[in-house]
């Protein structure tokens, strides 16, 4: 998996290279196949801004964030993509695609 880091108006260090290699990791415990993750850094007169867009079988994750620390944005960048994805593996299981639920209410 190739892993796409982009910066405005600064330079991406190791350090923040491995931190985002860190957080995108995590995502691997719900077992998809991340297509073509790119992350944008950005530096604002507030702080820093994080965008993150990732496919996946299930669908397009997207997720910003700004902060005035950068790696609590990309921190809460990962998060926002944890609870994306863990939507998308759970909408099957939901009430409303219950067929069995549908069924009984029909008859």
């Amino acid at each position: 998996m190739t892993l796409n880091i982009t910066s405005k108006q600064m330079e991406i260090t190791p350090a923040i290279r491995e931190h985002v290699e860190e957080r995108l990791a995590k995502l691997g415990k719900w077992q998809t196949q991340l297509i073509t993750p790119h992350f944008v850094l950005n530096k604002v007169p507030n702080g820093f801004t994080v965008e993150a867009s990732i496919g996946t079988p299930l669908g397009n994750l997207l997720a910003s964030a700004t902060s005035d620390d950068m790696y609590k944005a990309i921190n809460e960048v990962e998060e926002k993509l944890e609870r994306q994805l863990n939507k998308f593996q759970h909408k099957s299981e939901s009430r409303r695609a219950d067929e069995r639920l549908k069924d009984s209410f029909e008859s």
